[in-house]
């Protein structure tokens, strides 16, 4: 077992001097409100900083540290083929802020399940969709630093099935108030690039406003916590939503949670939505980006 993960993408998607990513992440946060926390599970994109690092910010802004021992991050693979999830092969994942360490005692206890595999190196370290969220992080949990752990989560591209599976085995983790859980997601990427063109040929130059309402309506649908009809928005629109696995295993443990006896009151709220760019023409690309929080009432 290597004993840390290399900060793969520091110097590239953000920076890696310690200094000036914690006075980025602090103008972020302080640039966002307060307005829906404390938070037991956050969406939140995953880009280059410069692209949504101040889309994210709304989403930590959320998160009270002093009640966080564990944070659970569920990121989807972006380069290998999973059915299923895959844990880290390591004991840290590096941080230009400082390291932080992989608990792996929820690690024994997932693996017992038999339903989690473990990921190489090379796959951990090619992957962005966990990494891009451990700088903030580590920022927002600074003064608790060595006080908590961190429980990575390579999410493959699941099946409905799967989706309800991983749900109904995260969904005791999530009623820990102990413990935040971090979903990695980007909205739609549209463009040729992406393979995802829709609504371009009705639009009439206002491409972004098309696809602002296709991220709407599907943030409505997660708002609703119902992980059927998230479901059946992605196979009706294609919206090319990389997370979308990561967010149906939130919400199939949330509606685990709402079987129990006594329940759990619990809601969800997108924060800020943004846009790398605004798409008026079929030659233009964007991906888009949405933070979100969930609290227990």
């Amino acid at each position: 077992m290597s004993s840390i993960r290399k900060a793969t993408h520091a110097g590239s998607w953000y920076s890696n001097s310690e200094r000036e990513l914690g006075g980025q992440l602090e103008r972020w946060l302080d640039a966002a409100e307060l307005s829906h926390g404390p938070a037991r599970a956050i969406i939140a994109p995953h880009a280059g900083y410069s692209y949504c690092g101040a889309c994210g910010a709304f989403a930590y802004r959320q998160v009270s540290p002093i009640c966080v021992k564990r944070v659970f991050i569920l990121g989807p693979s972006h380069h290998v083929r999973l059915a299923g999830c895959a844990l880290s092969s390591t004991l840290k994942y590096s941080t230009p802020l400082y390291d932080l360490t992989i608990d792996q005692g929820i690690y024994d206890q997932l693996y017992s399940t038999e339903q989690f595999e473990r990921m190489s190196l090379s796959t951990d370290e090619d992957e962005h969709s966990i990494e891009m969220h451990l700088p903030y992080i580590a920022k927002v949990m600074e003064d608790f630093r060595g006080q908590f752990t961190i429980v990575p989560i390579l999410v493959g591209s699941l099946t409905p099935d799967k989706e309800a599976l991983y749900g109904r085995l995260l969904a005791p983790y999530l009623a820990d108030p102990a413990n935040l859980f971090v979903i990695s997601s980007d909205f739609c990427h549209w463009g040729q690039r992406f393979r995802y063109v829709n609504g371009a040929d009705r639009a009439n130059g206002h491409i972004h406003e098309f696809i602002q309402q296709l991220d709407r309506e599907g943030m409505d649908i997660i708002e609703s916590l119902d992980p059927v009809k998230f479901t059946q928005y992605i196979q009706r629109t294609g919206n090319t939503i990389c997370g979308r696995h990561p967010i149906g295993v939130l919400l199939n443990a949330v509606a685990k949670l709402n079987e129990t006896p006594n329940g759990h009151r619990m809601k969800l709220k997108f924060l800020k939505y943004a846009q790398s760019s605004q798409c008026r023409s079929p030659s233009d690309s964007s991906v888009s980006y949405a933070s979100a929080s969930l609290i227990f009432e």
